[in-house]
């Protein structure tokens, strides 16, 4: 089970009352939270900050929970993404774990079944190593595209005037935060990144 204090949760909902108690209640069960009144906040902390779940809300102006999902995964694919919906909204949430949602709860929430949901999302995403979900650099996003060009650590260390031993060092980092072990995995998680 993920030690609750070593997880930090995104809620996005338009709604402040929603946003607020779901905050309170995983906070007093032991979870970091950071709140959001749209995707676009979400999205532009997400490129920078930690985050081991998203929990949002299907129905949101401008942008909606769908396509929170699908952009937030086009940055971190590992990334668990709950989505929230009214009982009027299953047809969406069918949708959204099809687009590659860990689950969907239905309002108003169960708190007990809620938290539950949340820490089983939460014991199945490795979160222990402390590189793992954590963003890319500058020049590992060049080195990814370089390994997936299937540049060996040689021609990528000649390509960035480095030494081989540093681009194995960005190599293991990239594999690190990627949460992969070789470089099949690494292809398959790449896939779903937006290297720029």
């Amino acid at each position: 089970m993920v030690q609750p204090s070593k997880a930090h949760i995104y809620i996005v909902d338009d709604d402040p009352c929603i946003r607020d108690v779901i905050s309170v209640f995983l906070g007093r069960a032991g979870f970091e939270c950071s709140s959001f009144s749209g995707a676009d906040q979400c999205l532009s902390l997400l490129r920078t900050h930690k985050c081991d779940l998203l929990i949002t809300d299907v129905r949101m102006p401008v942008k909606d929970g769908i396509e929170l999902l699908i952009e937030a995964r086009s940055i971190f694919p590992w990334l668990p993404v709950l989505i929230i919906t009214s009982y009027a909204d299953v047809p969406l949430a069918v949708k959204a774990l099809k687009a590659g949602a860990a689950d969907f709860a239905e309002k108003p929430l169960d708190w007990d079944r809620f938290l539950a949901t949340v820490q089983s999302i939460l014991s199945e995403a490795d979160i222990s190593d402390a590189l793992v979900g954590k963003p890319l650099t500058r020049t590992e996003t060049i080195i990814l595209r370089l390994i997936l060009e299937g540049r060996s650590n040689k021609e990528i260390a000649h390509i960035l005037s480095r030494s081989t031993r540093t681009i194995e060092v960005h190599r293991s980092n990239i594999m690190h935060k990627l949460n992969v072990d070789n470089v099949v995995e690494l292809v398959k998680r790449a896939a779903g990144i937006d290297l720029g």
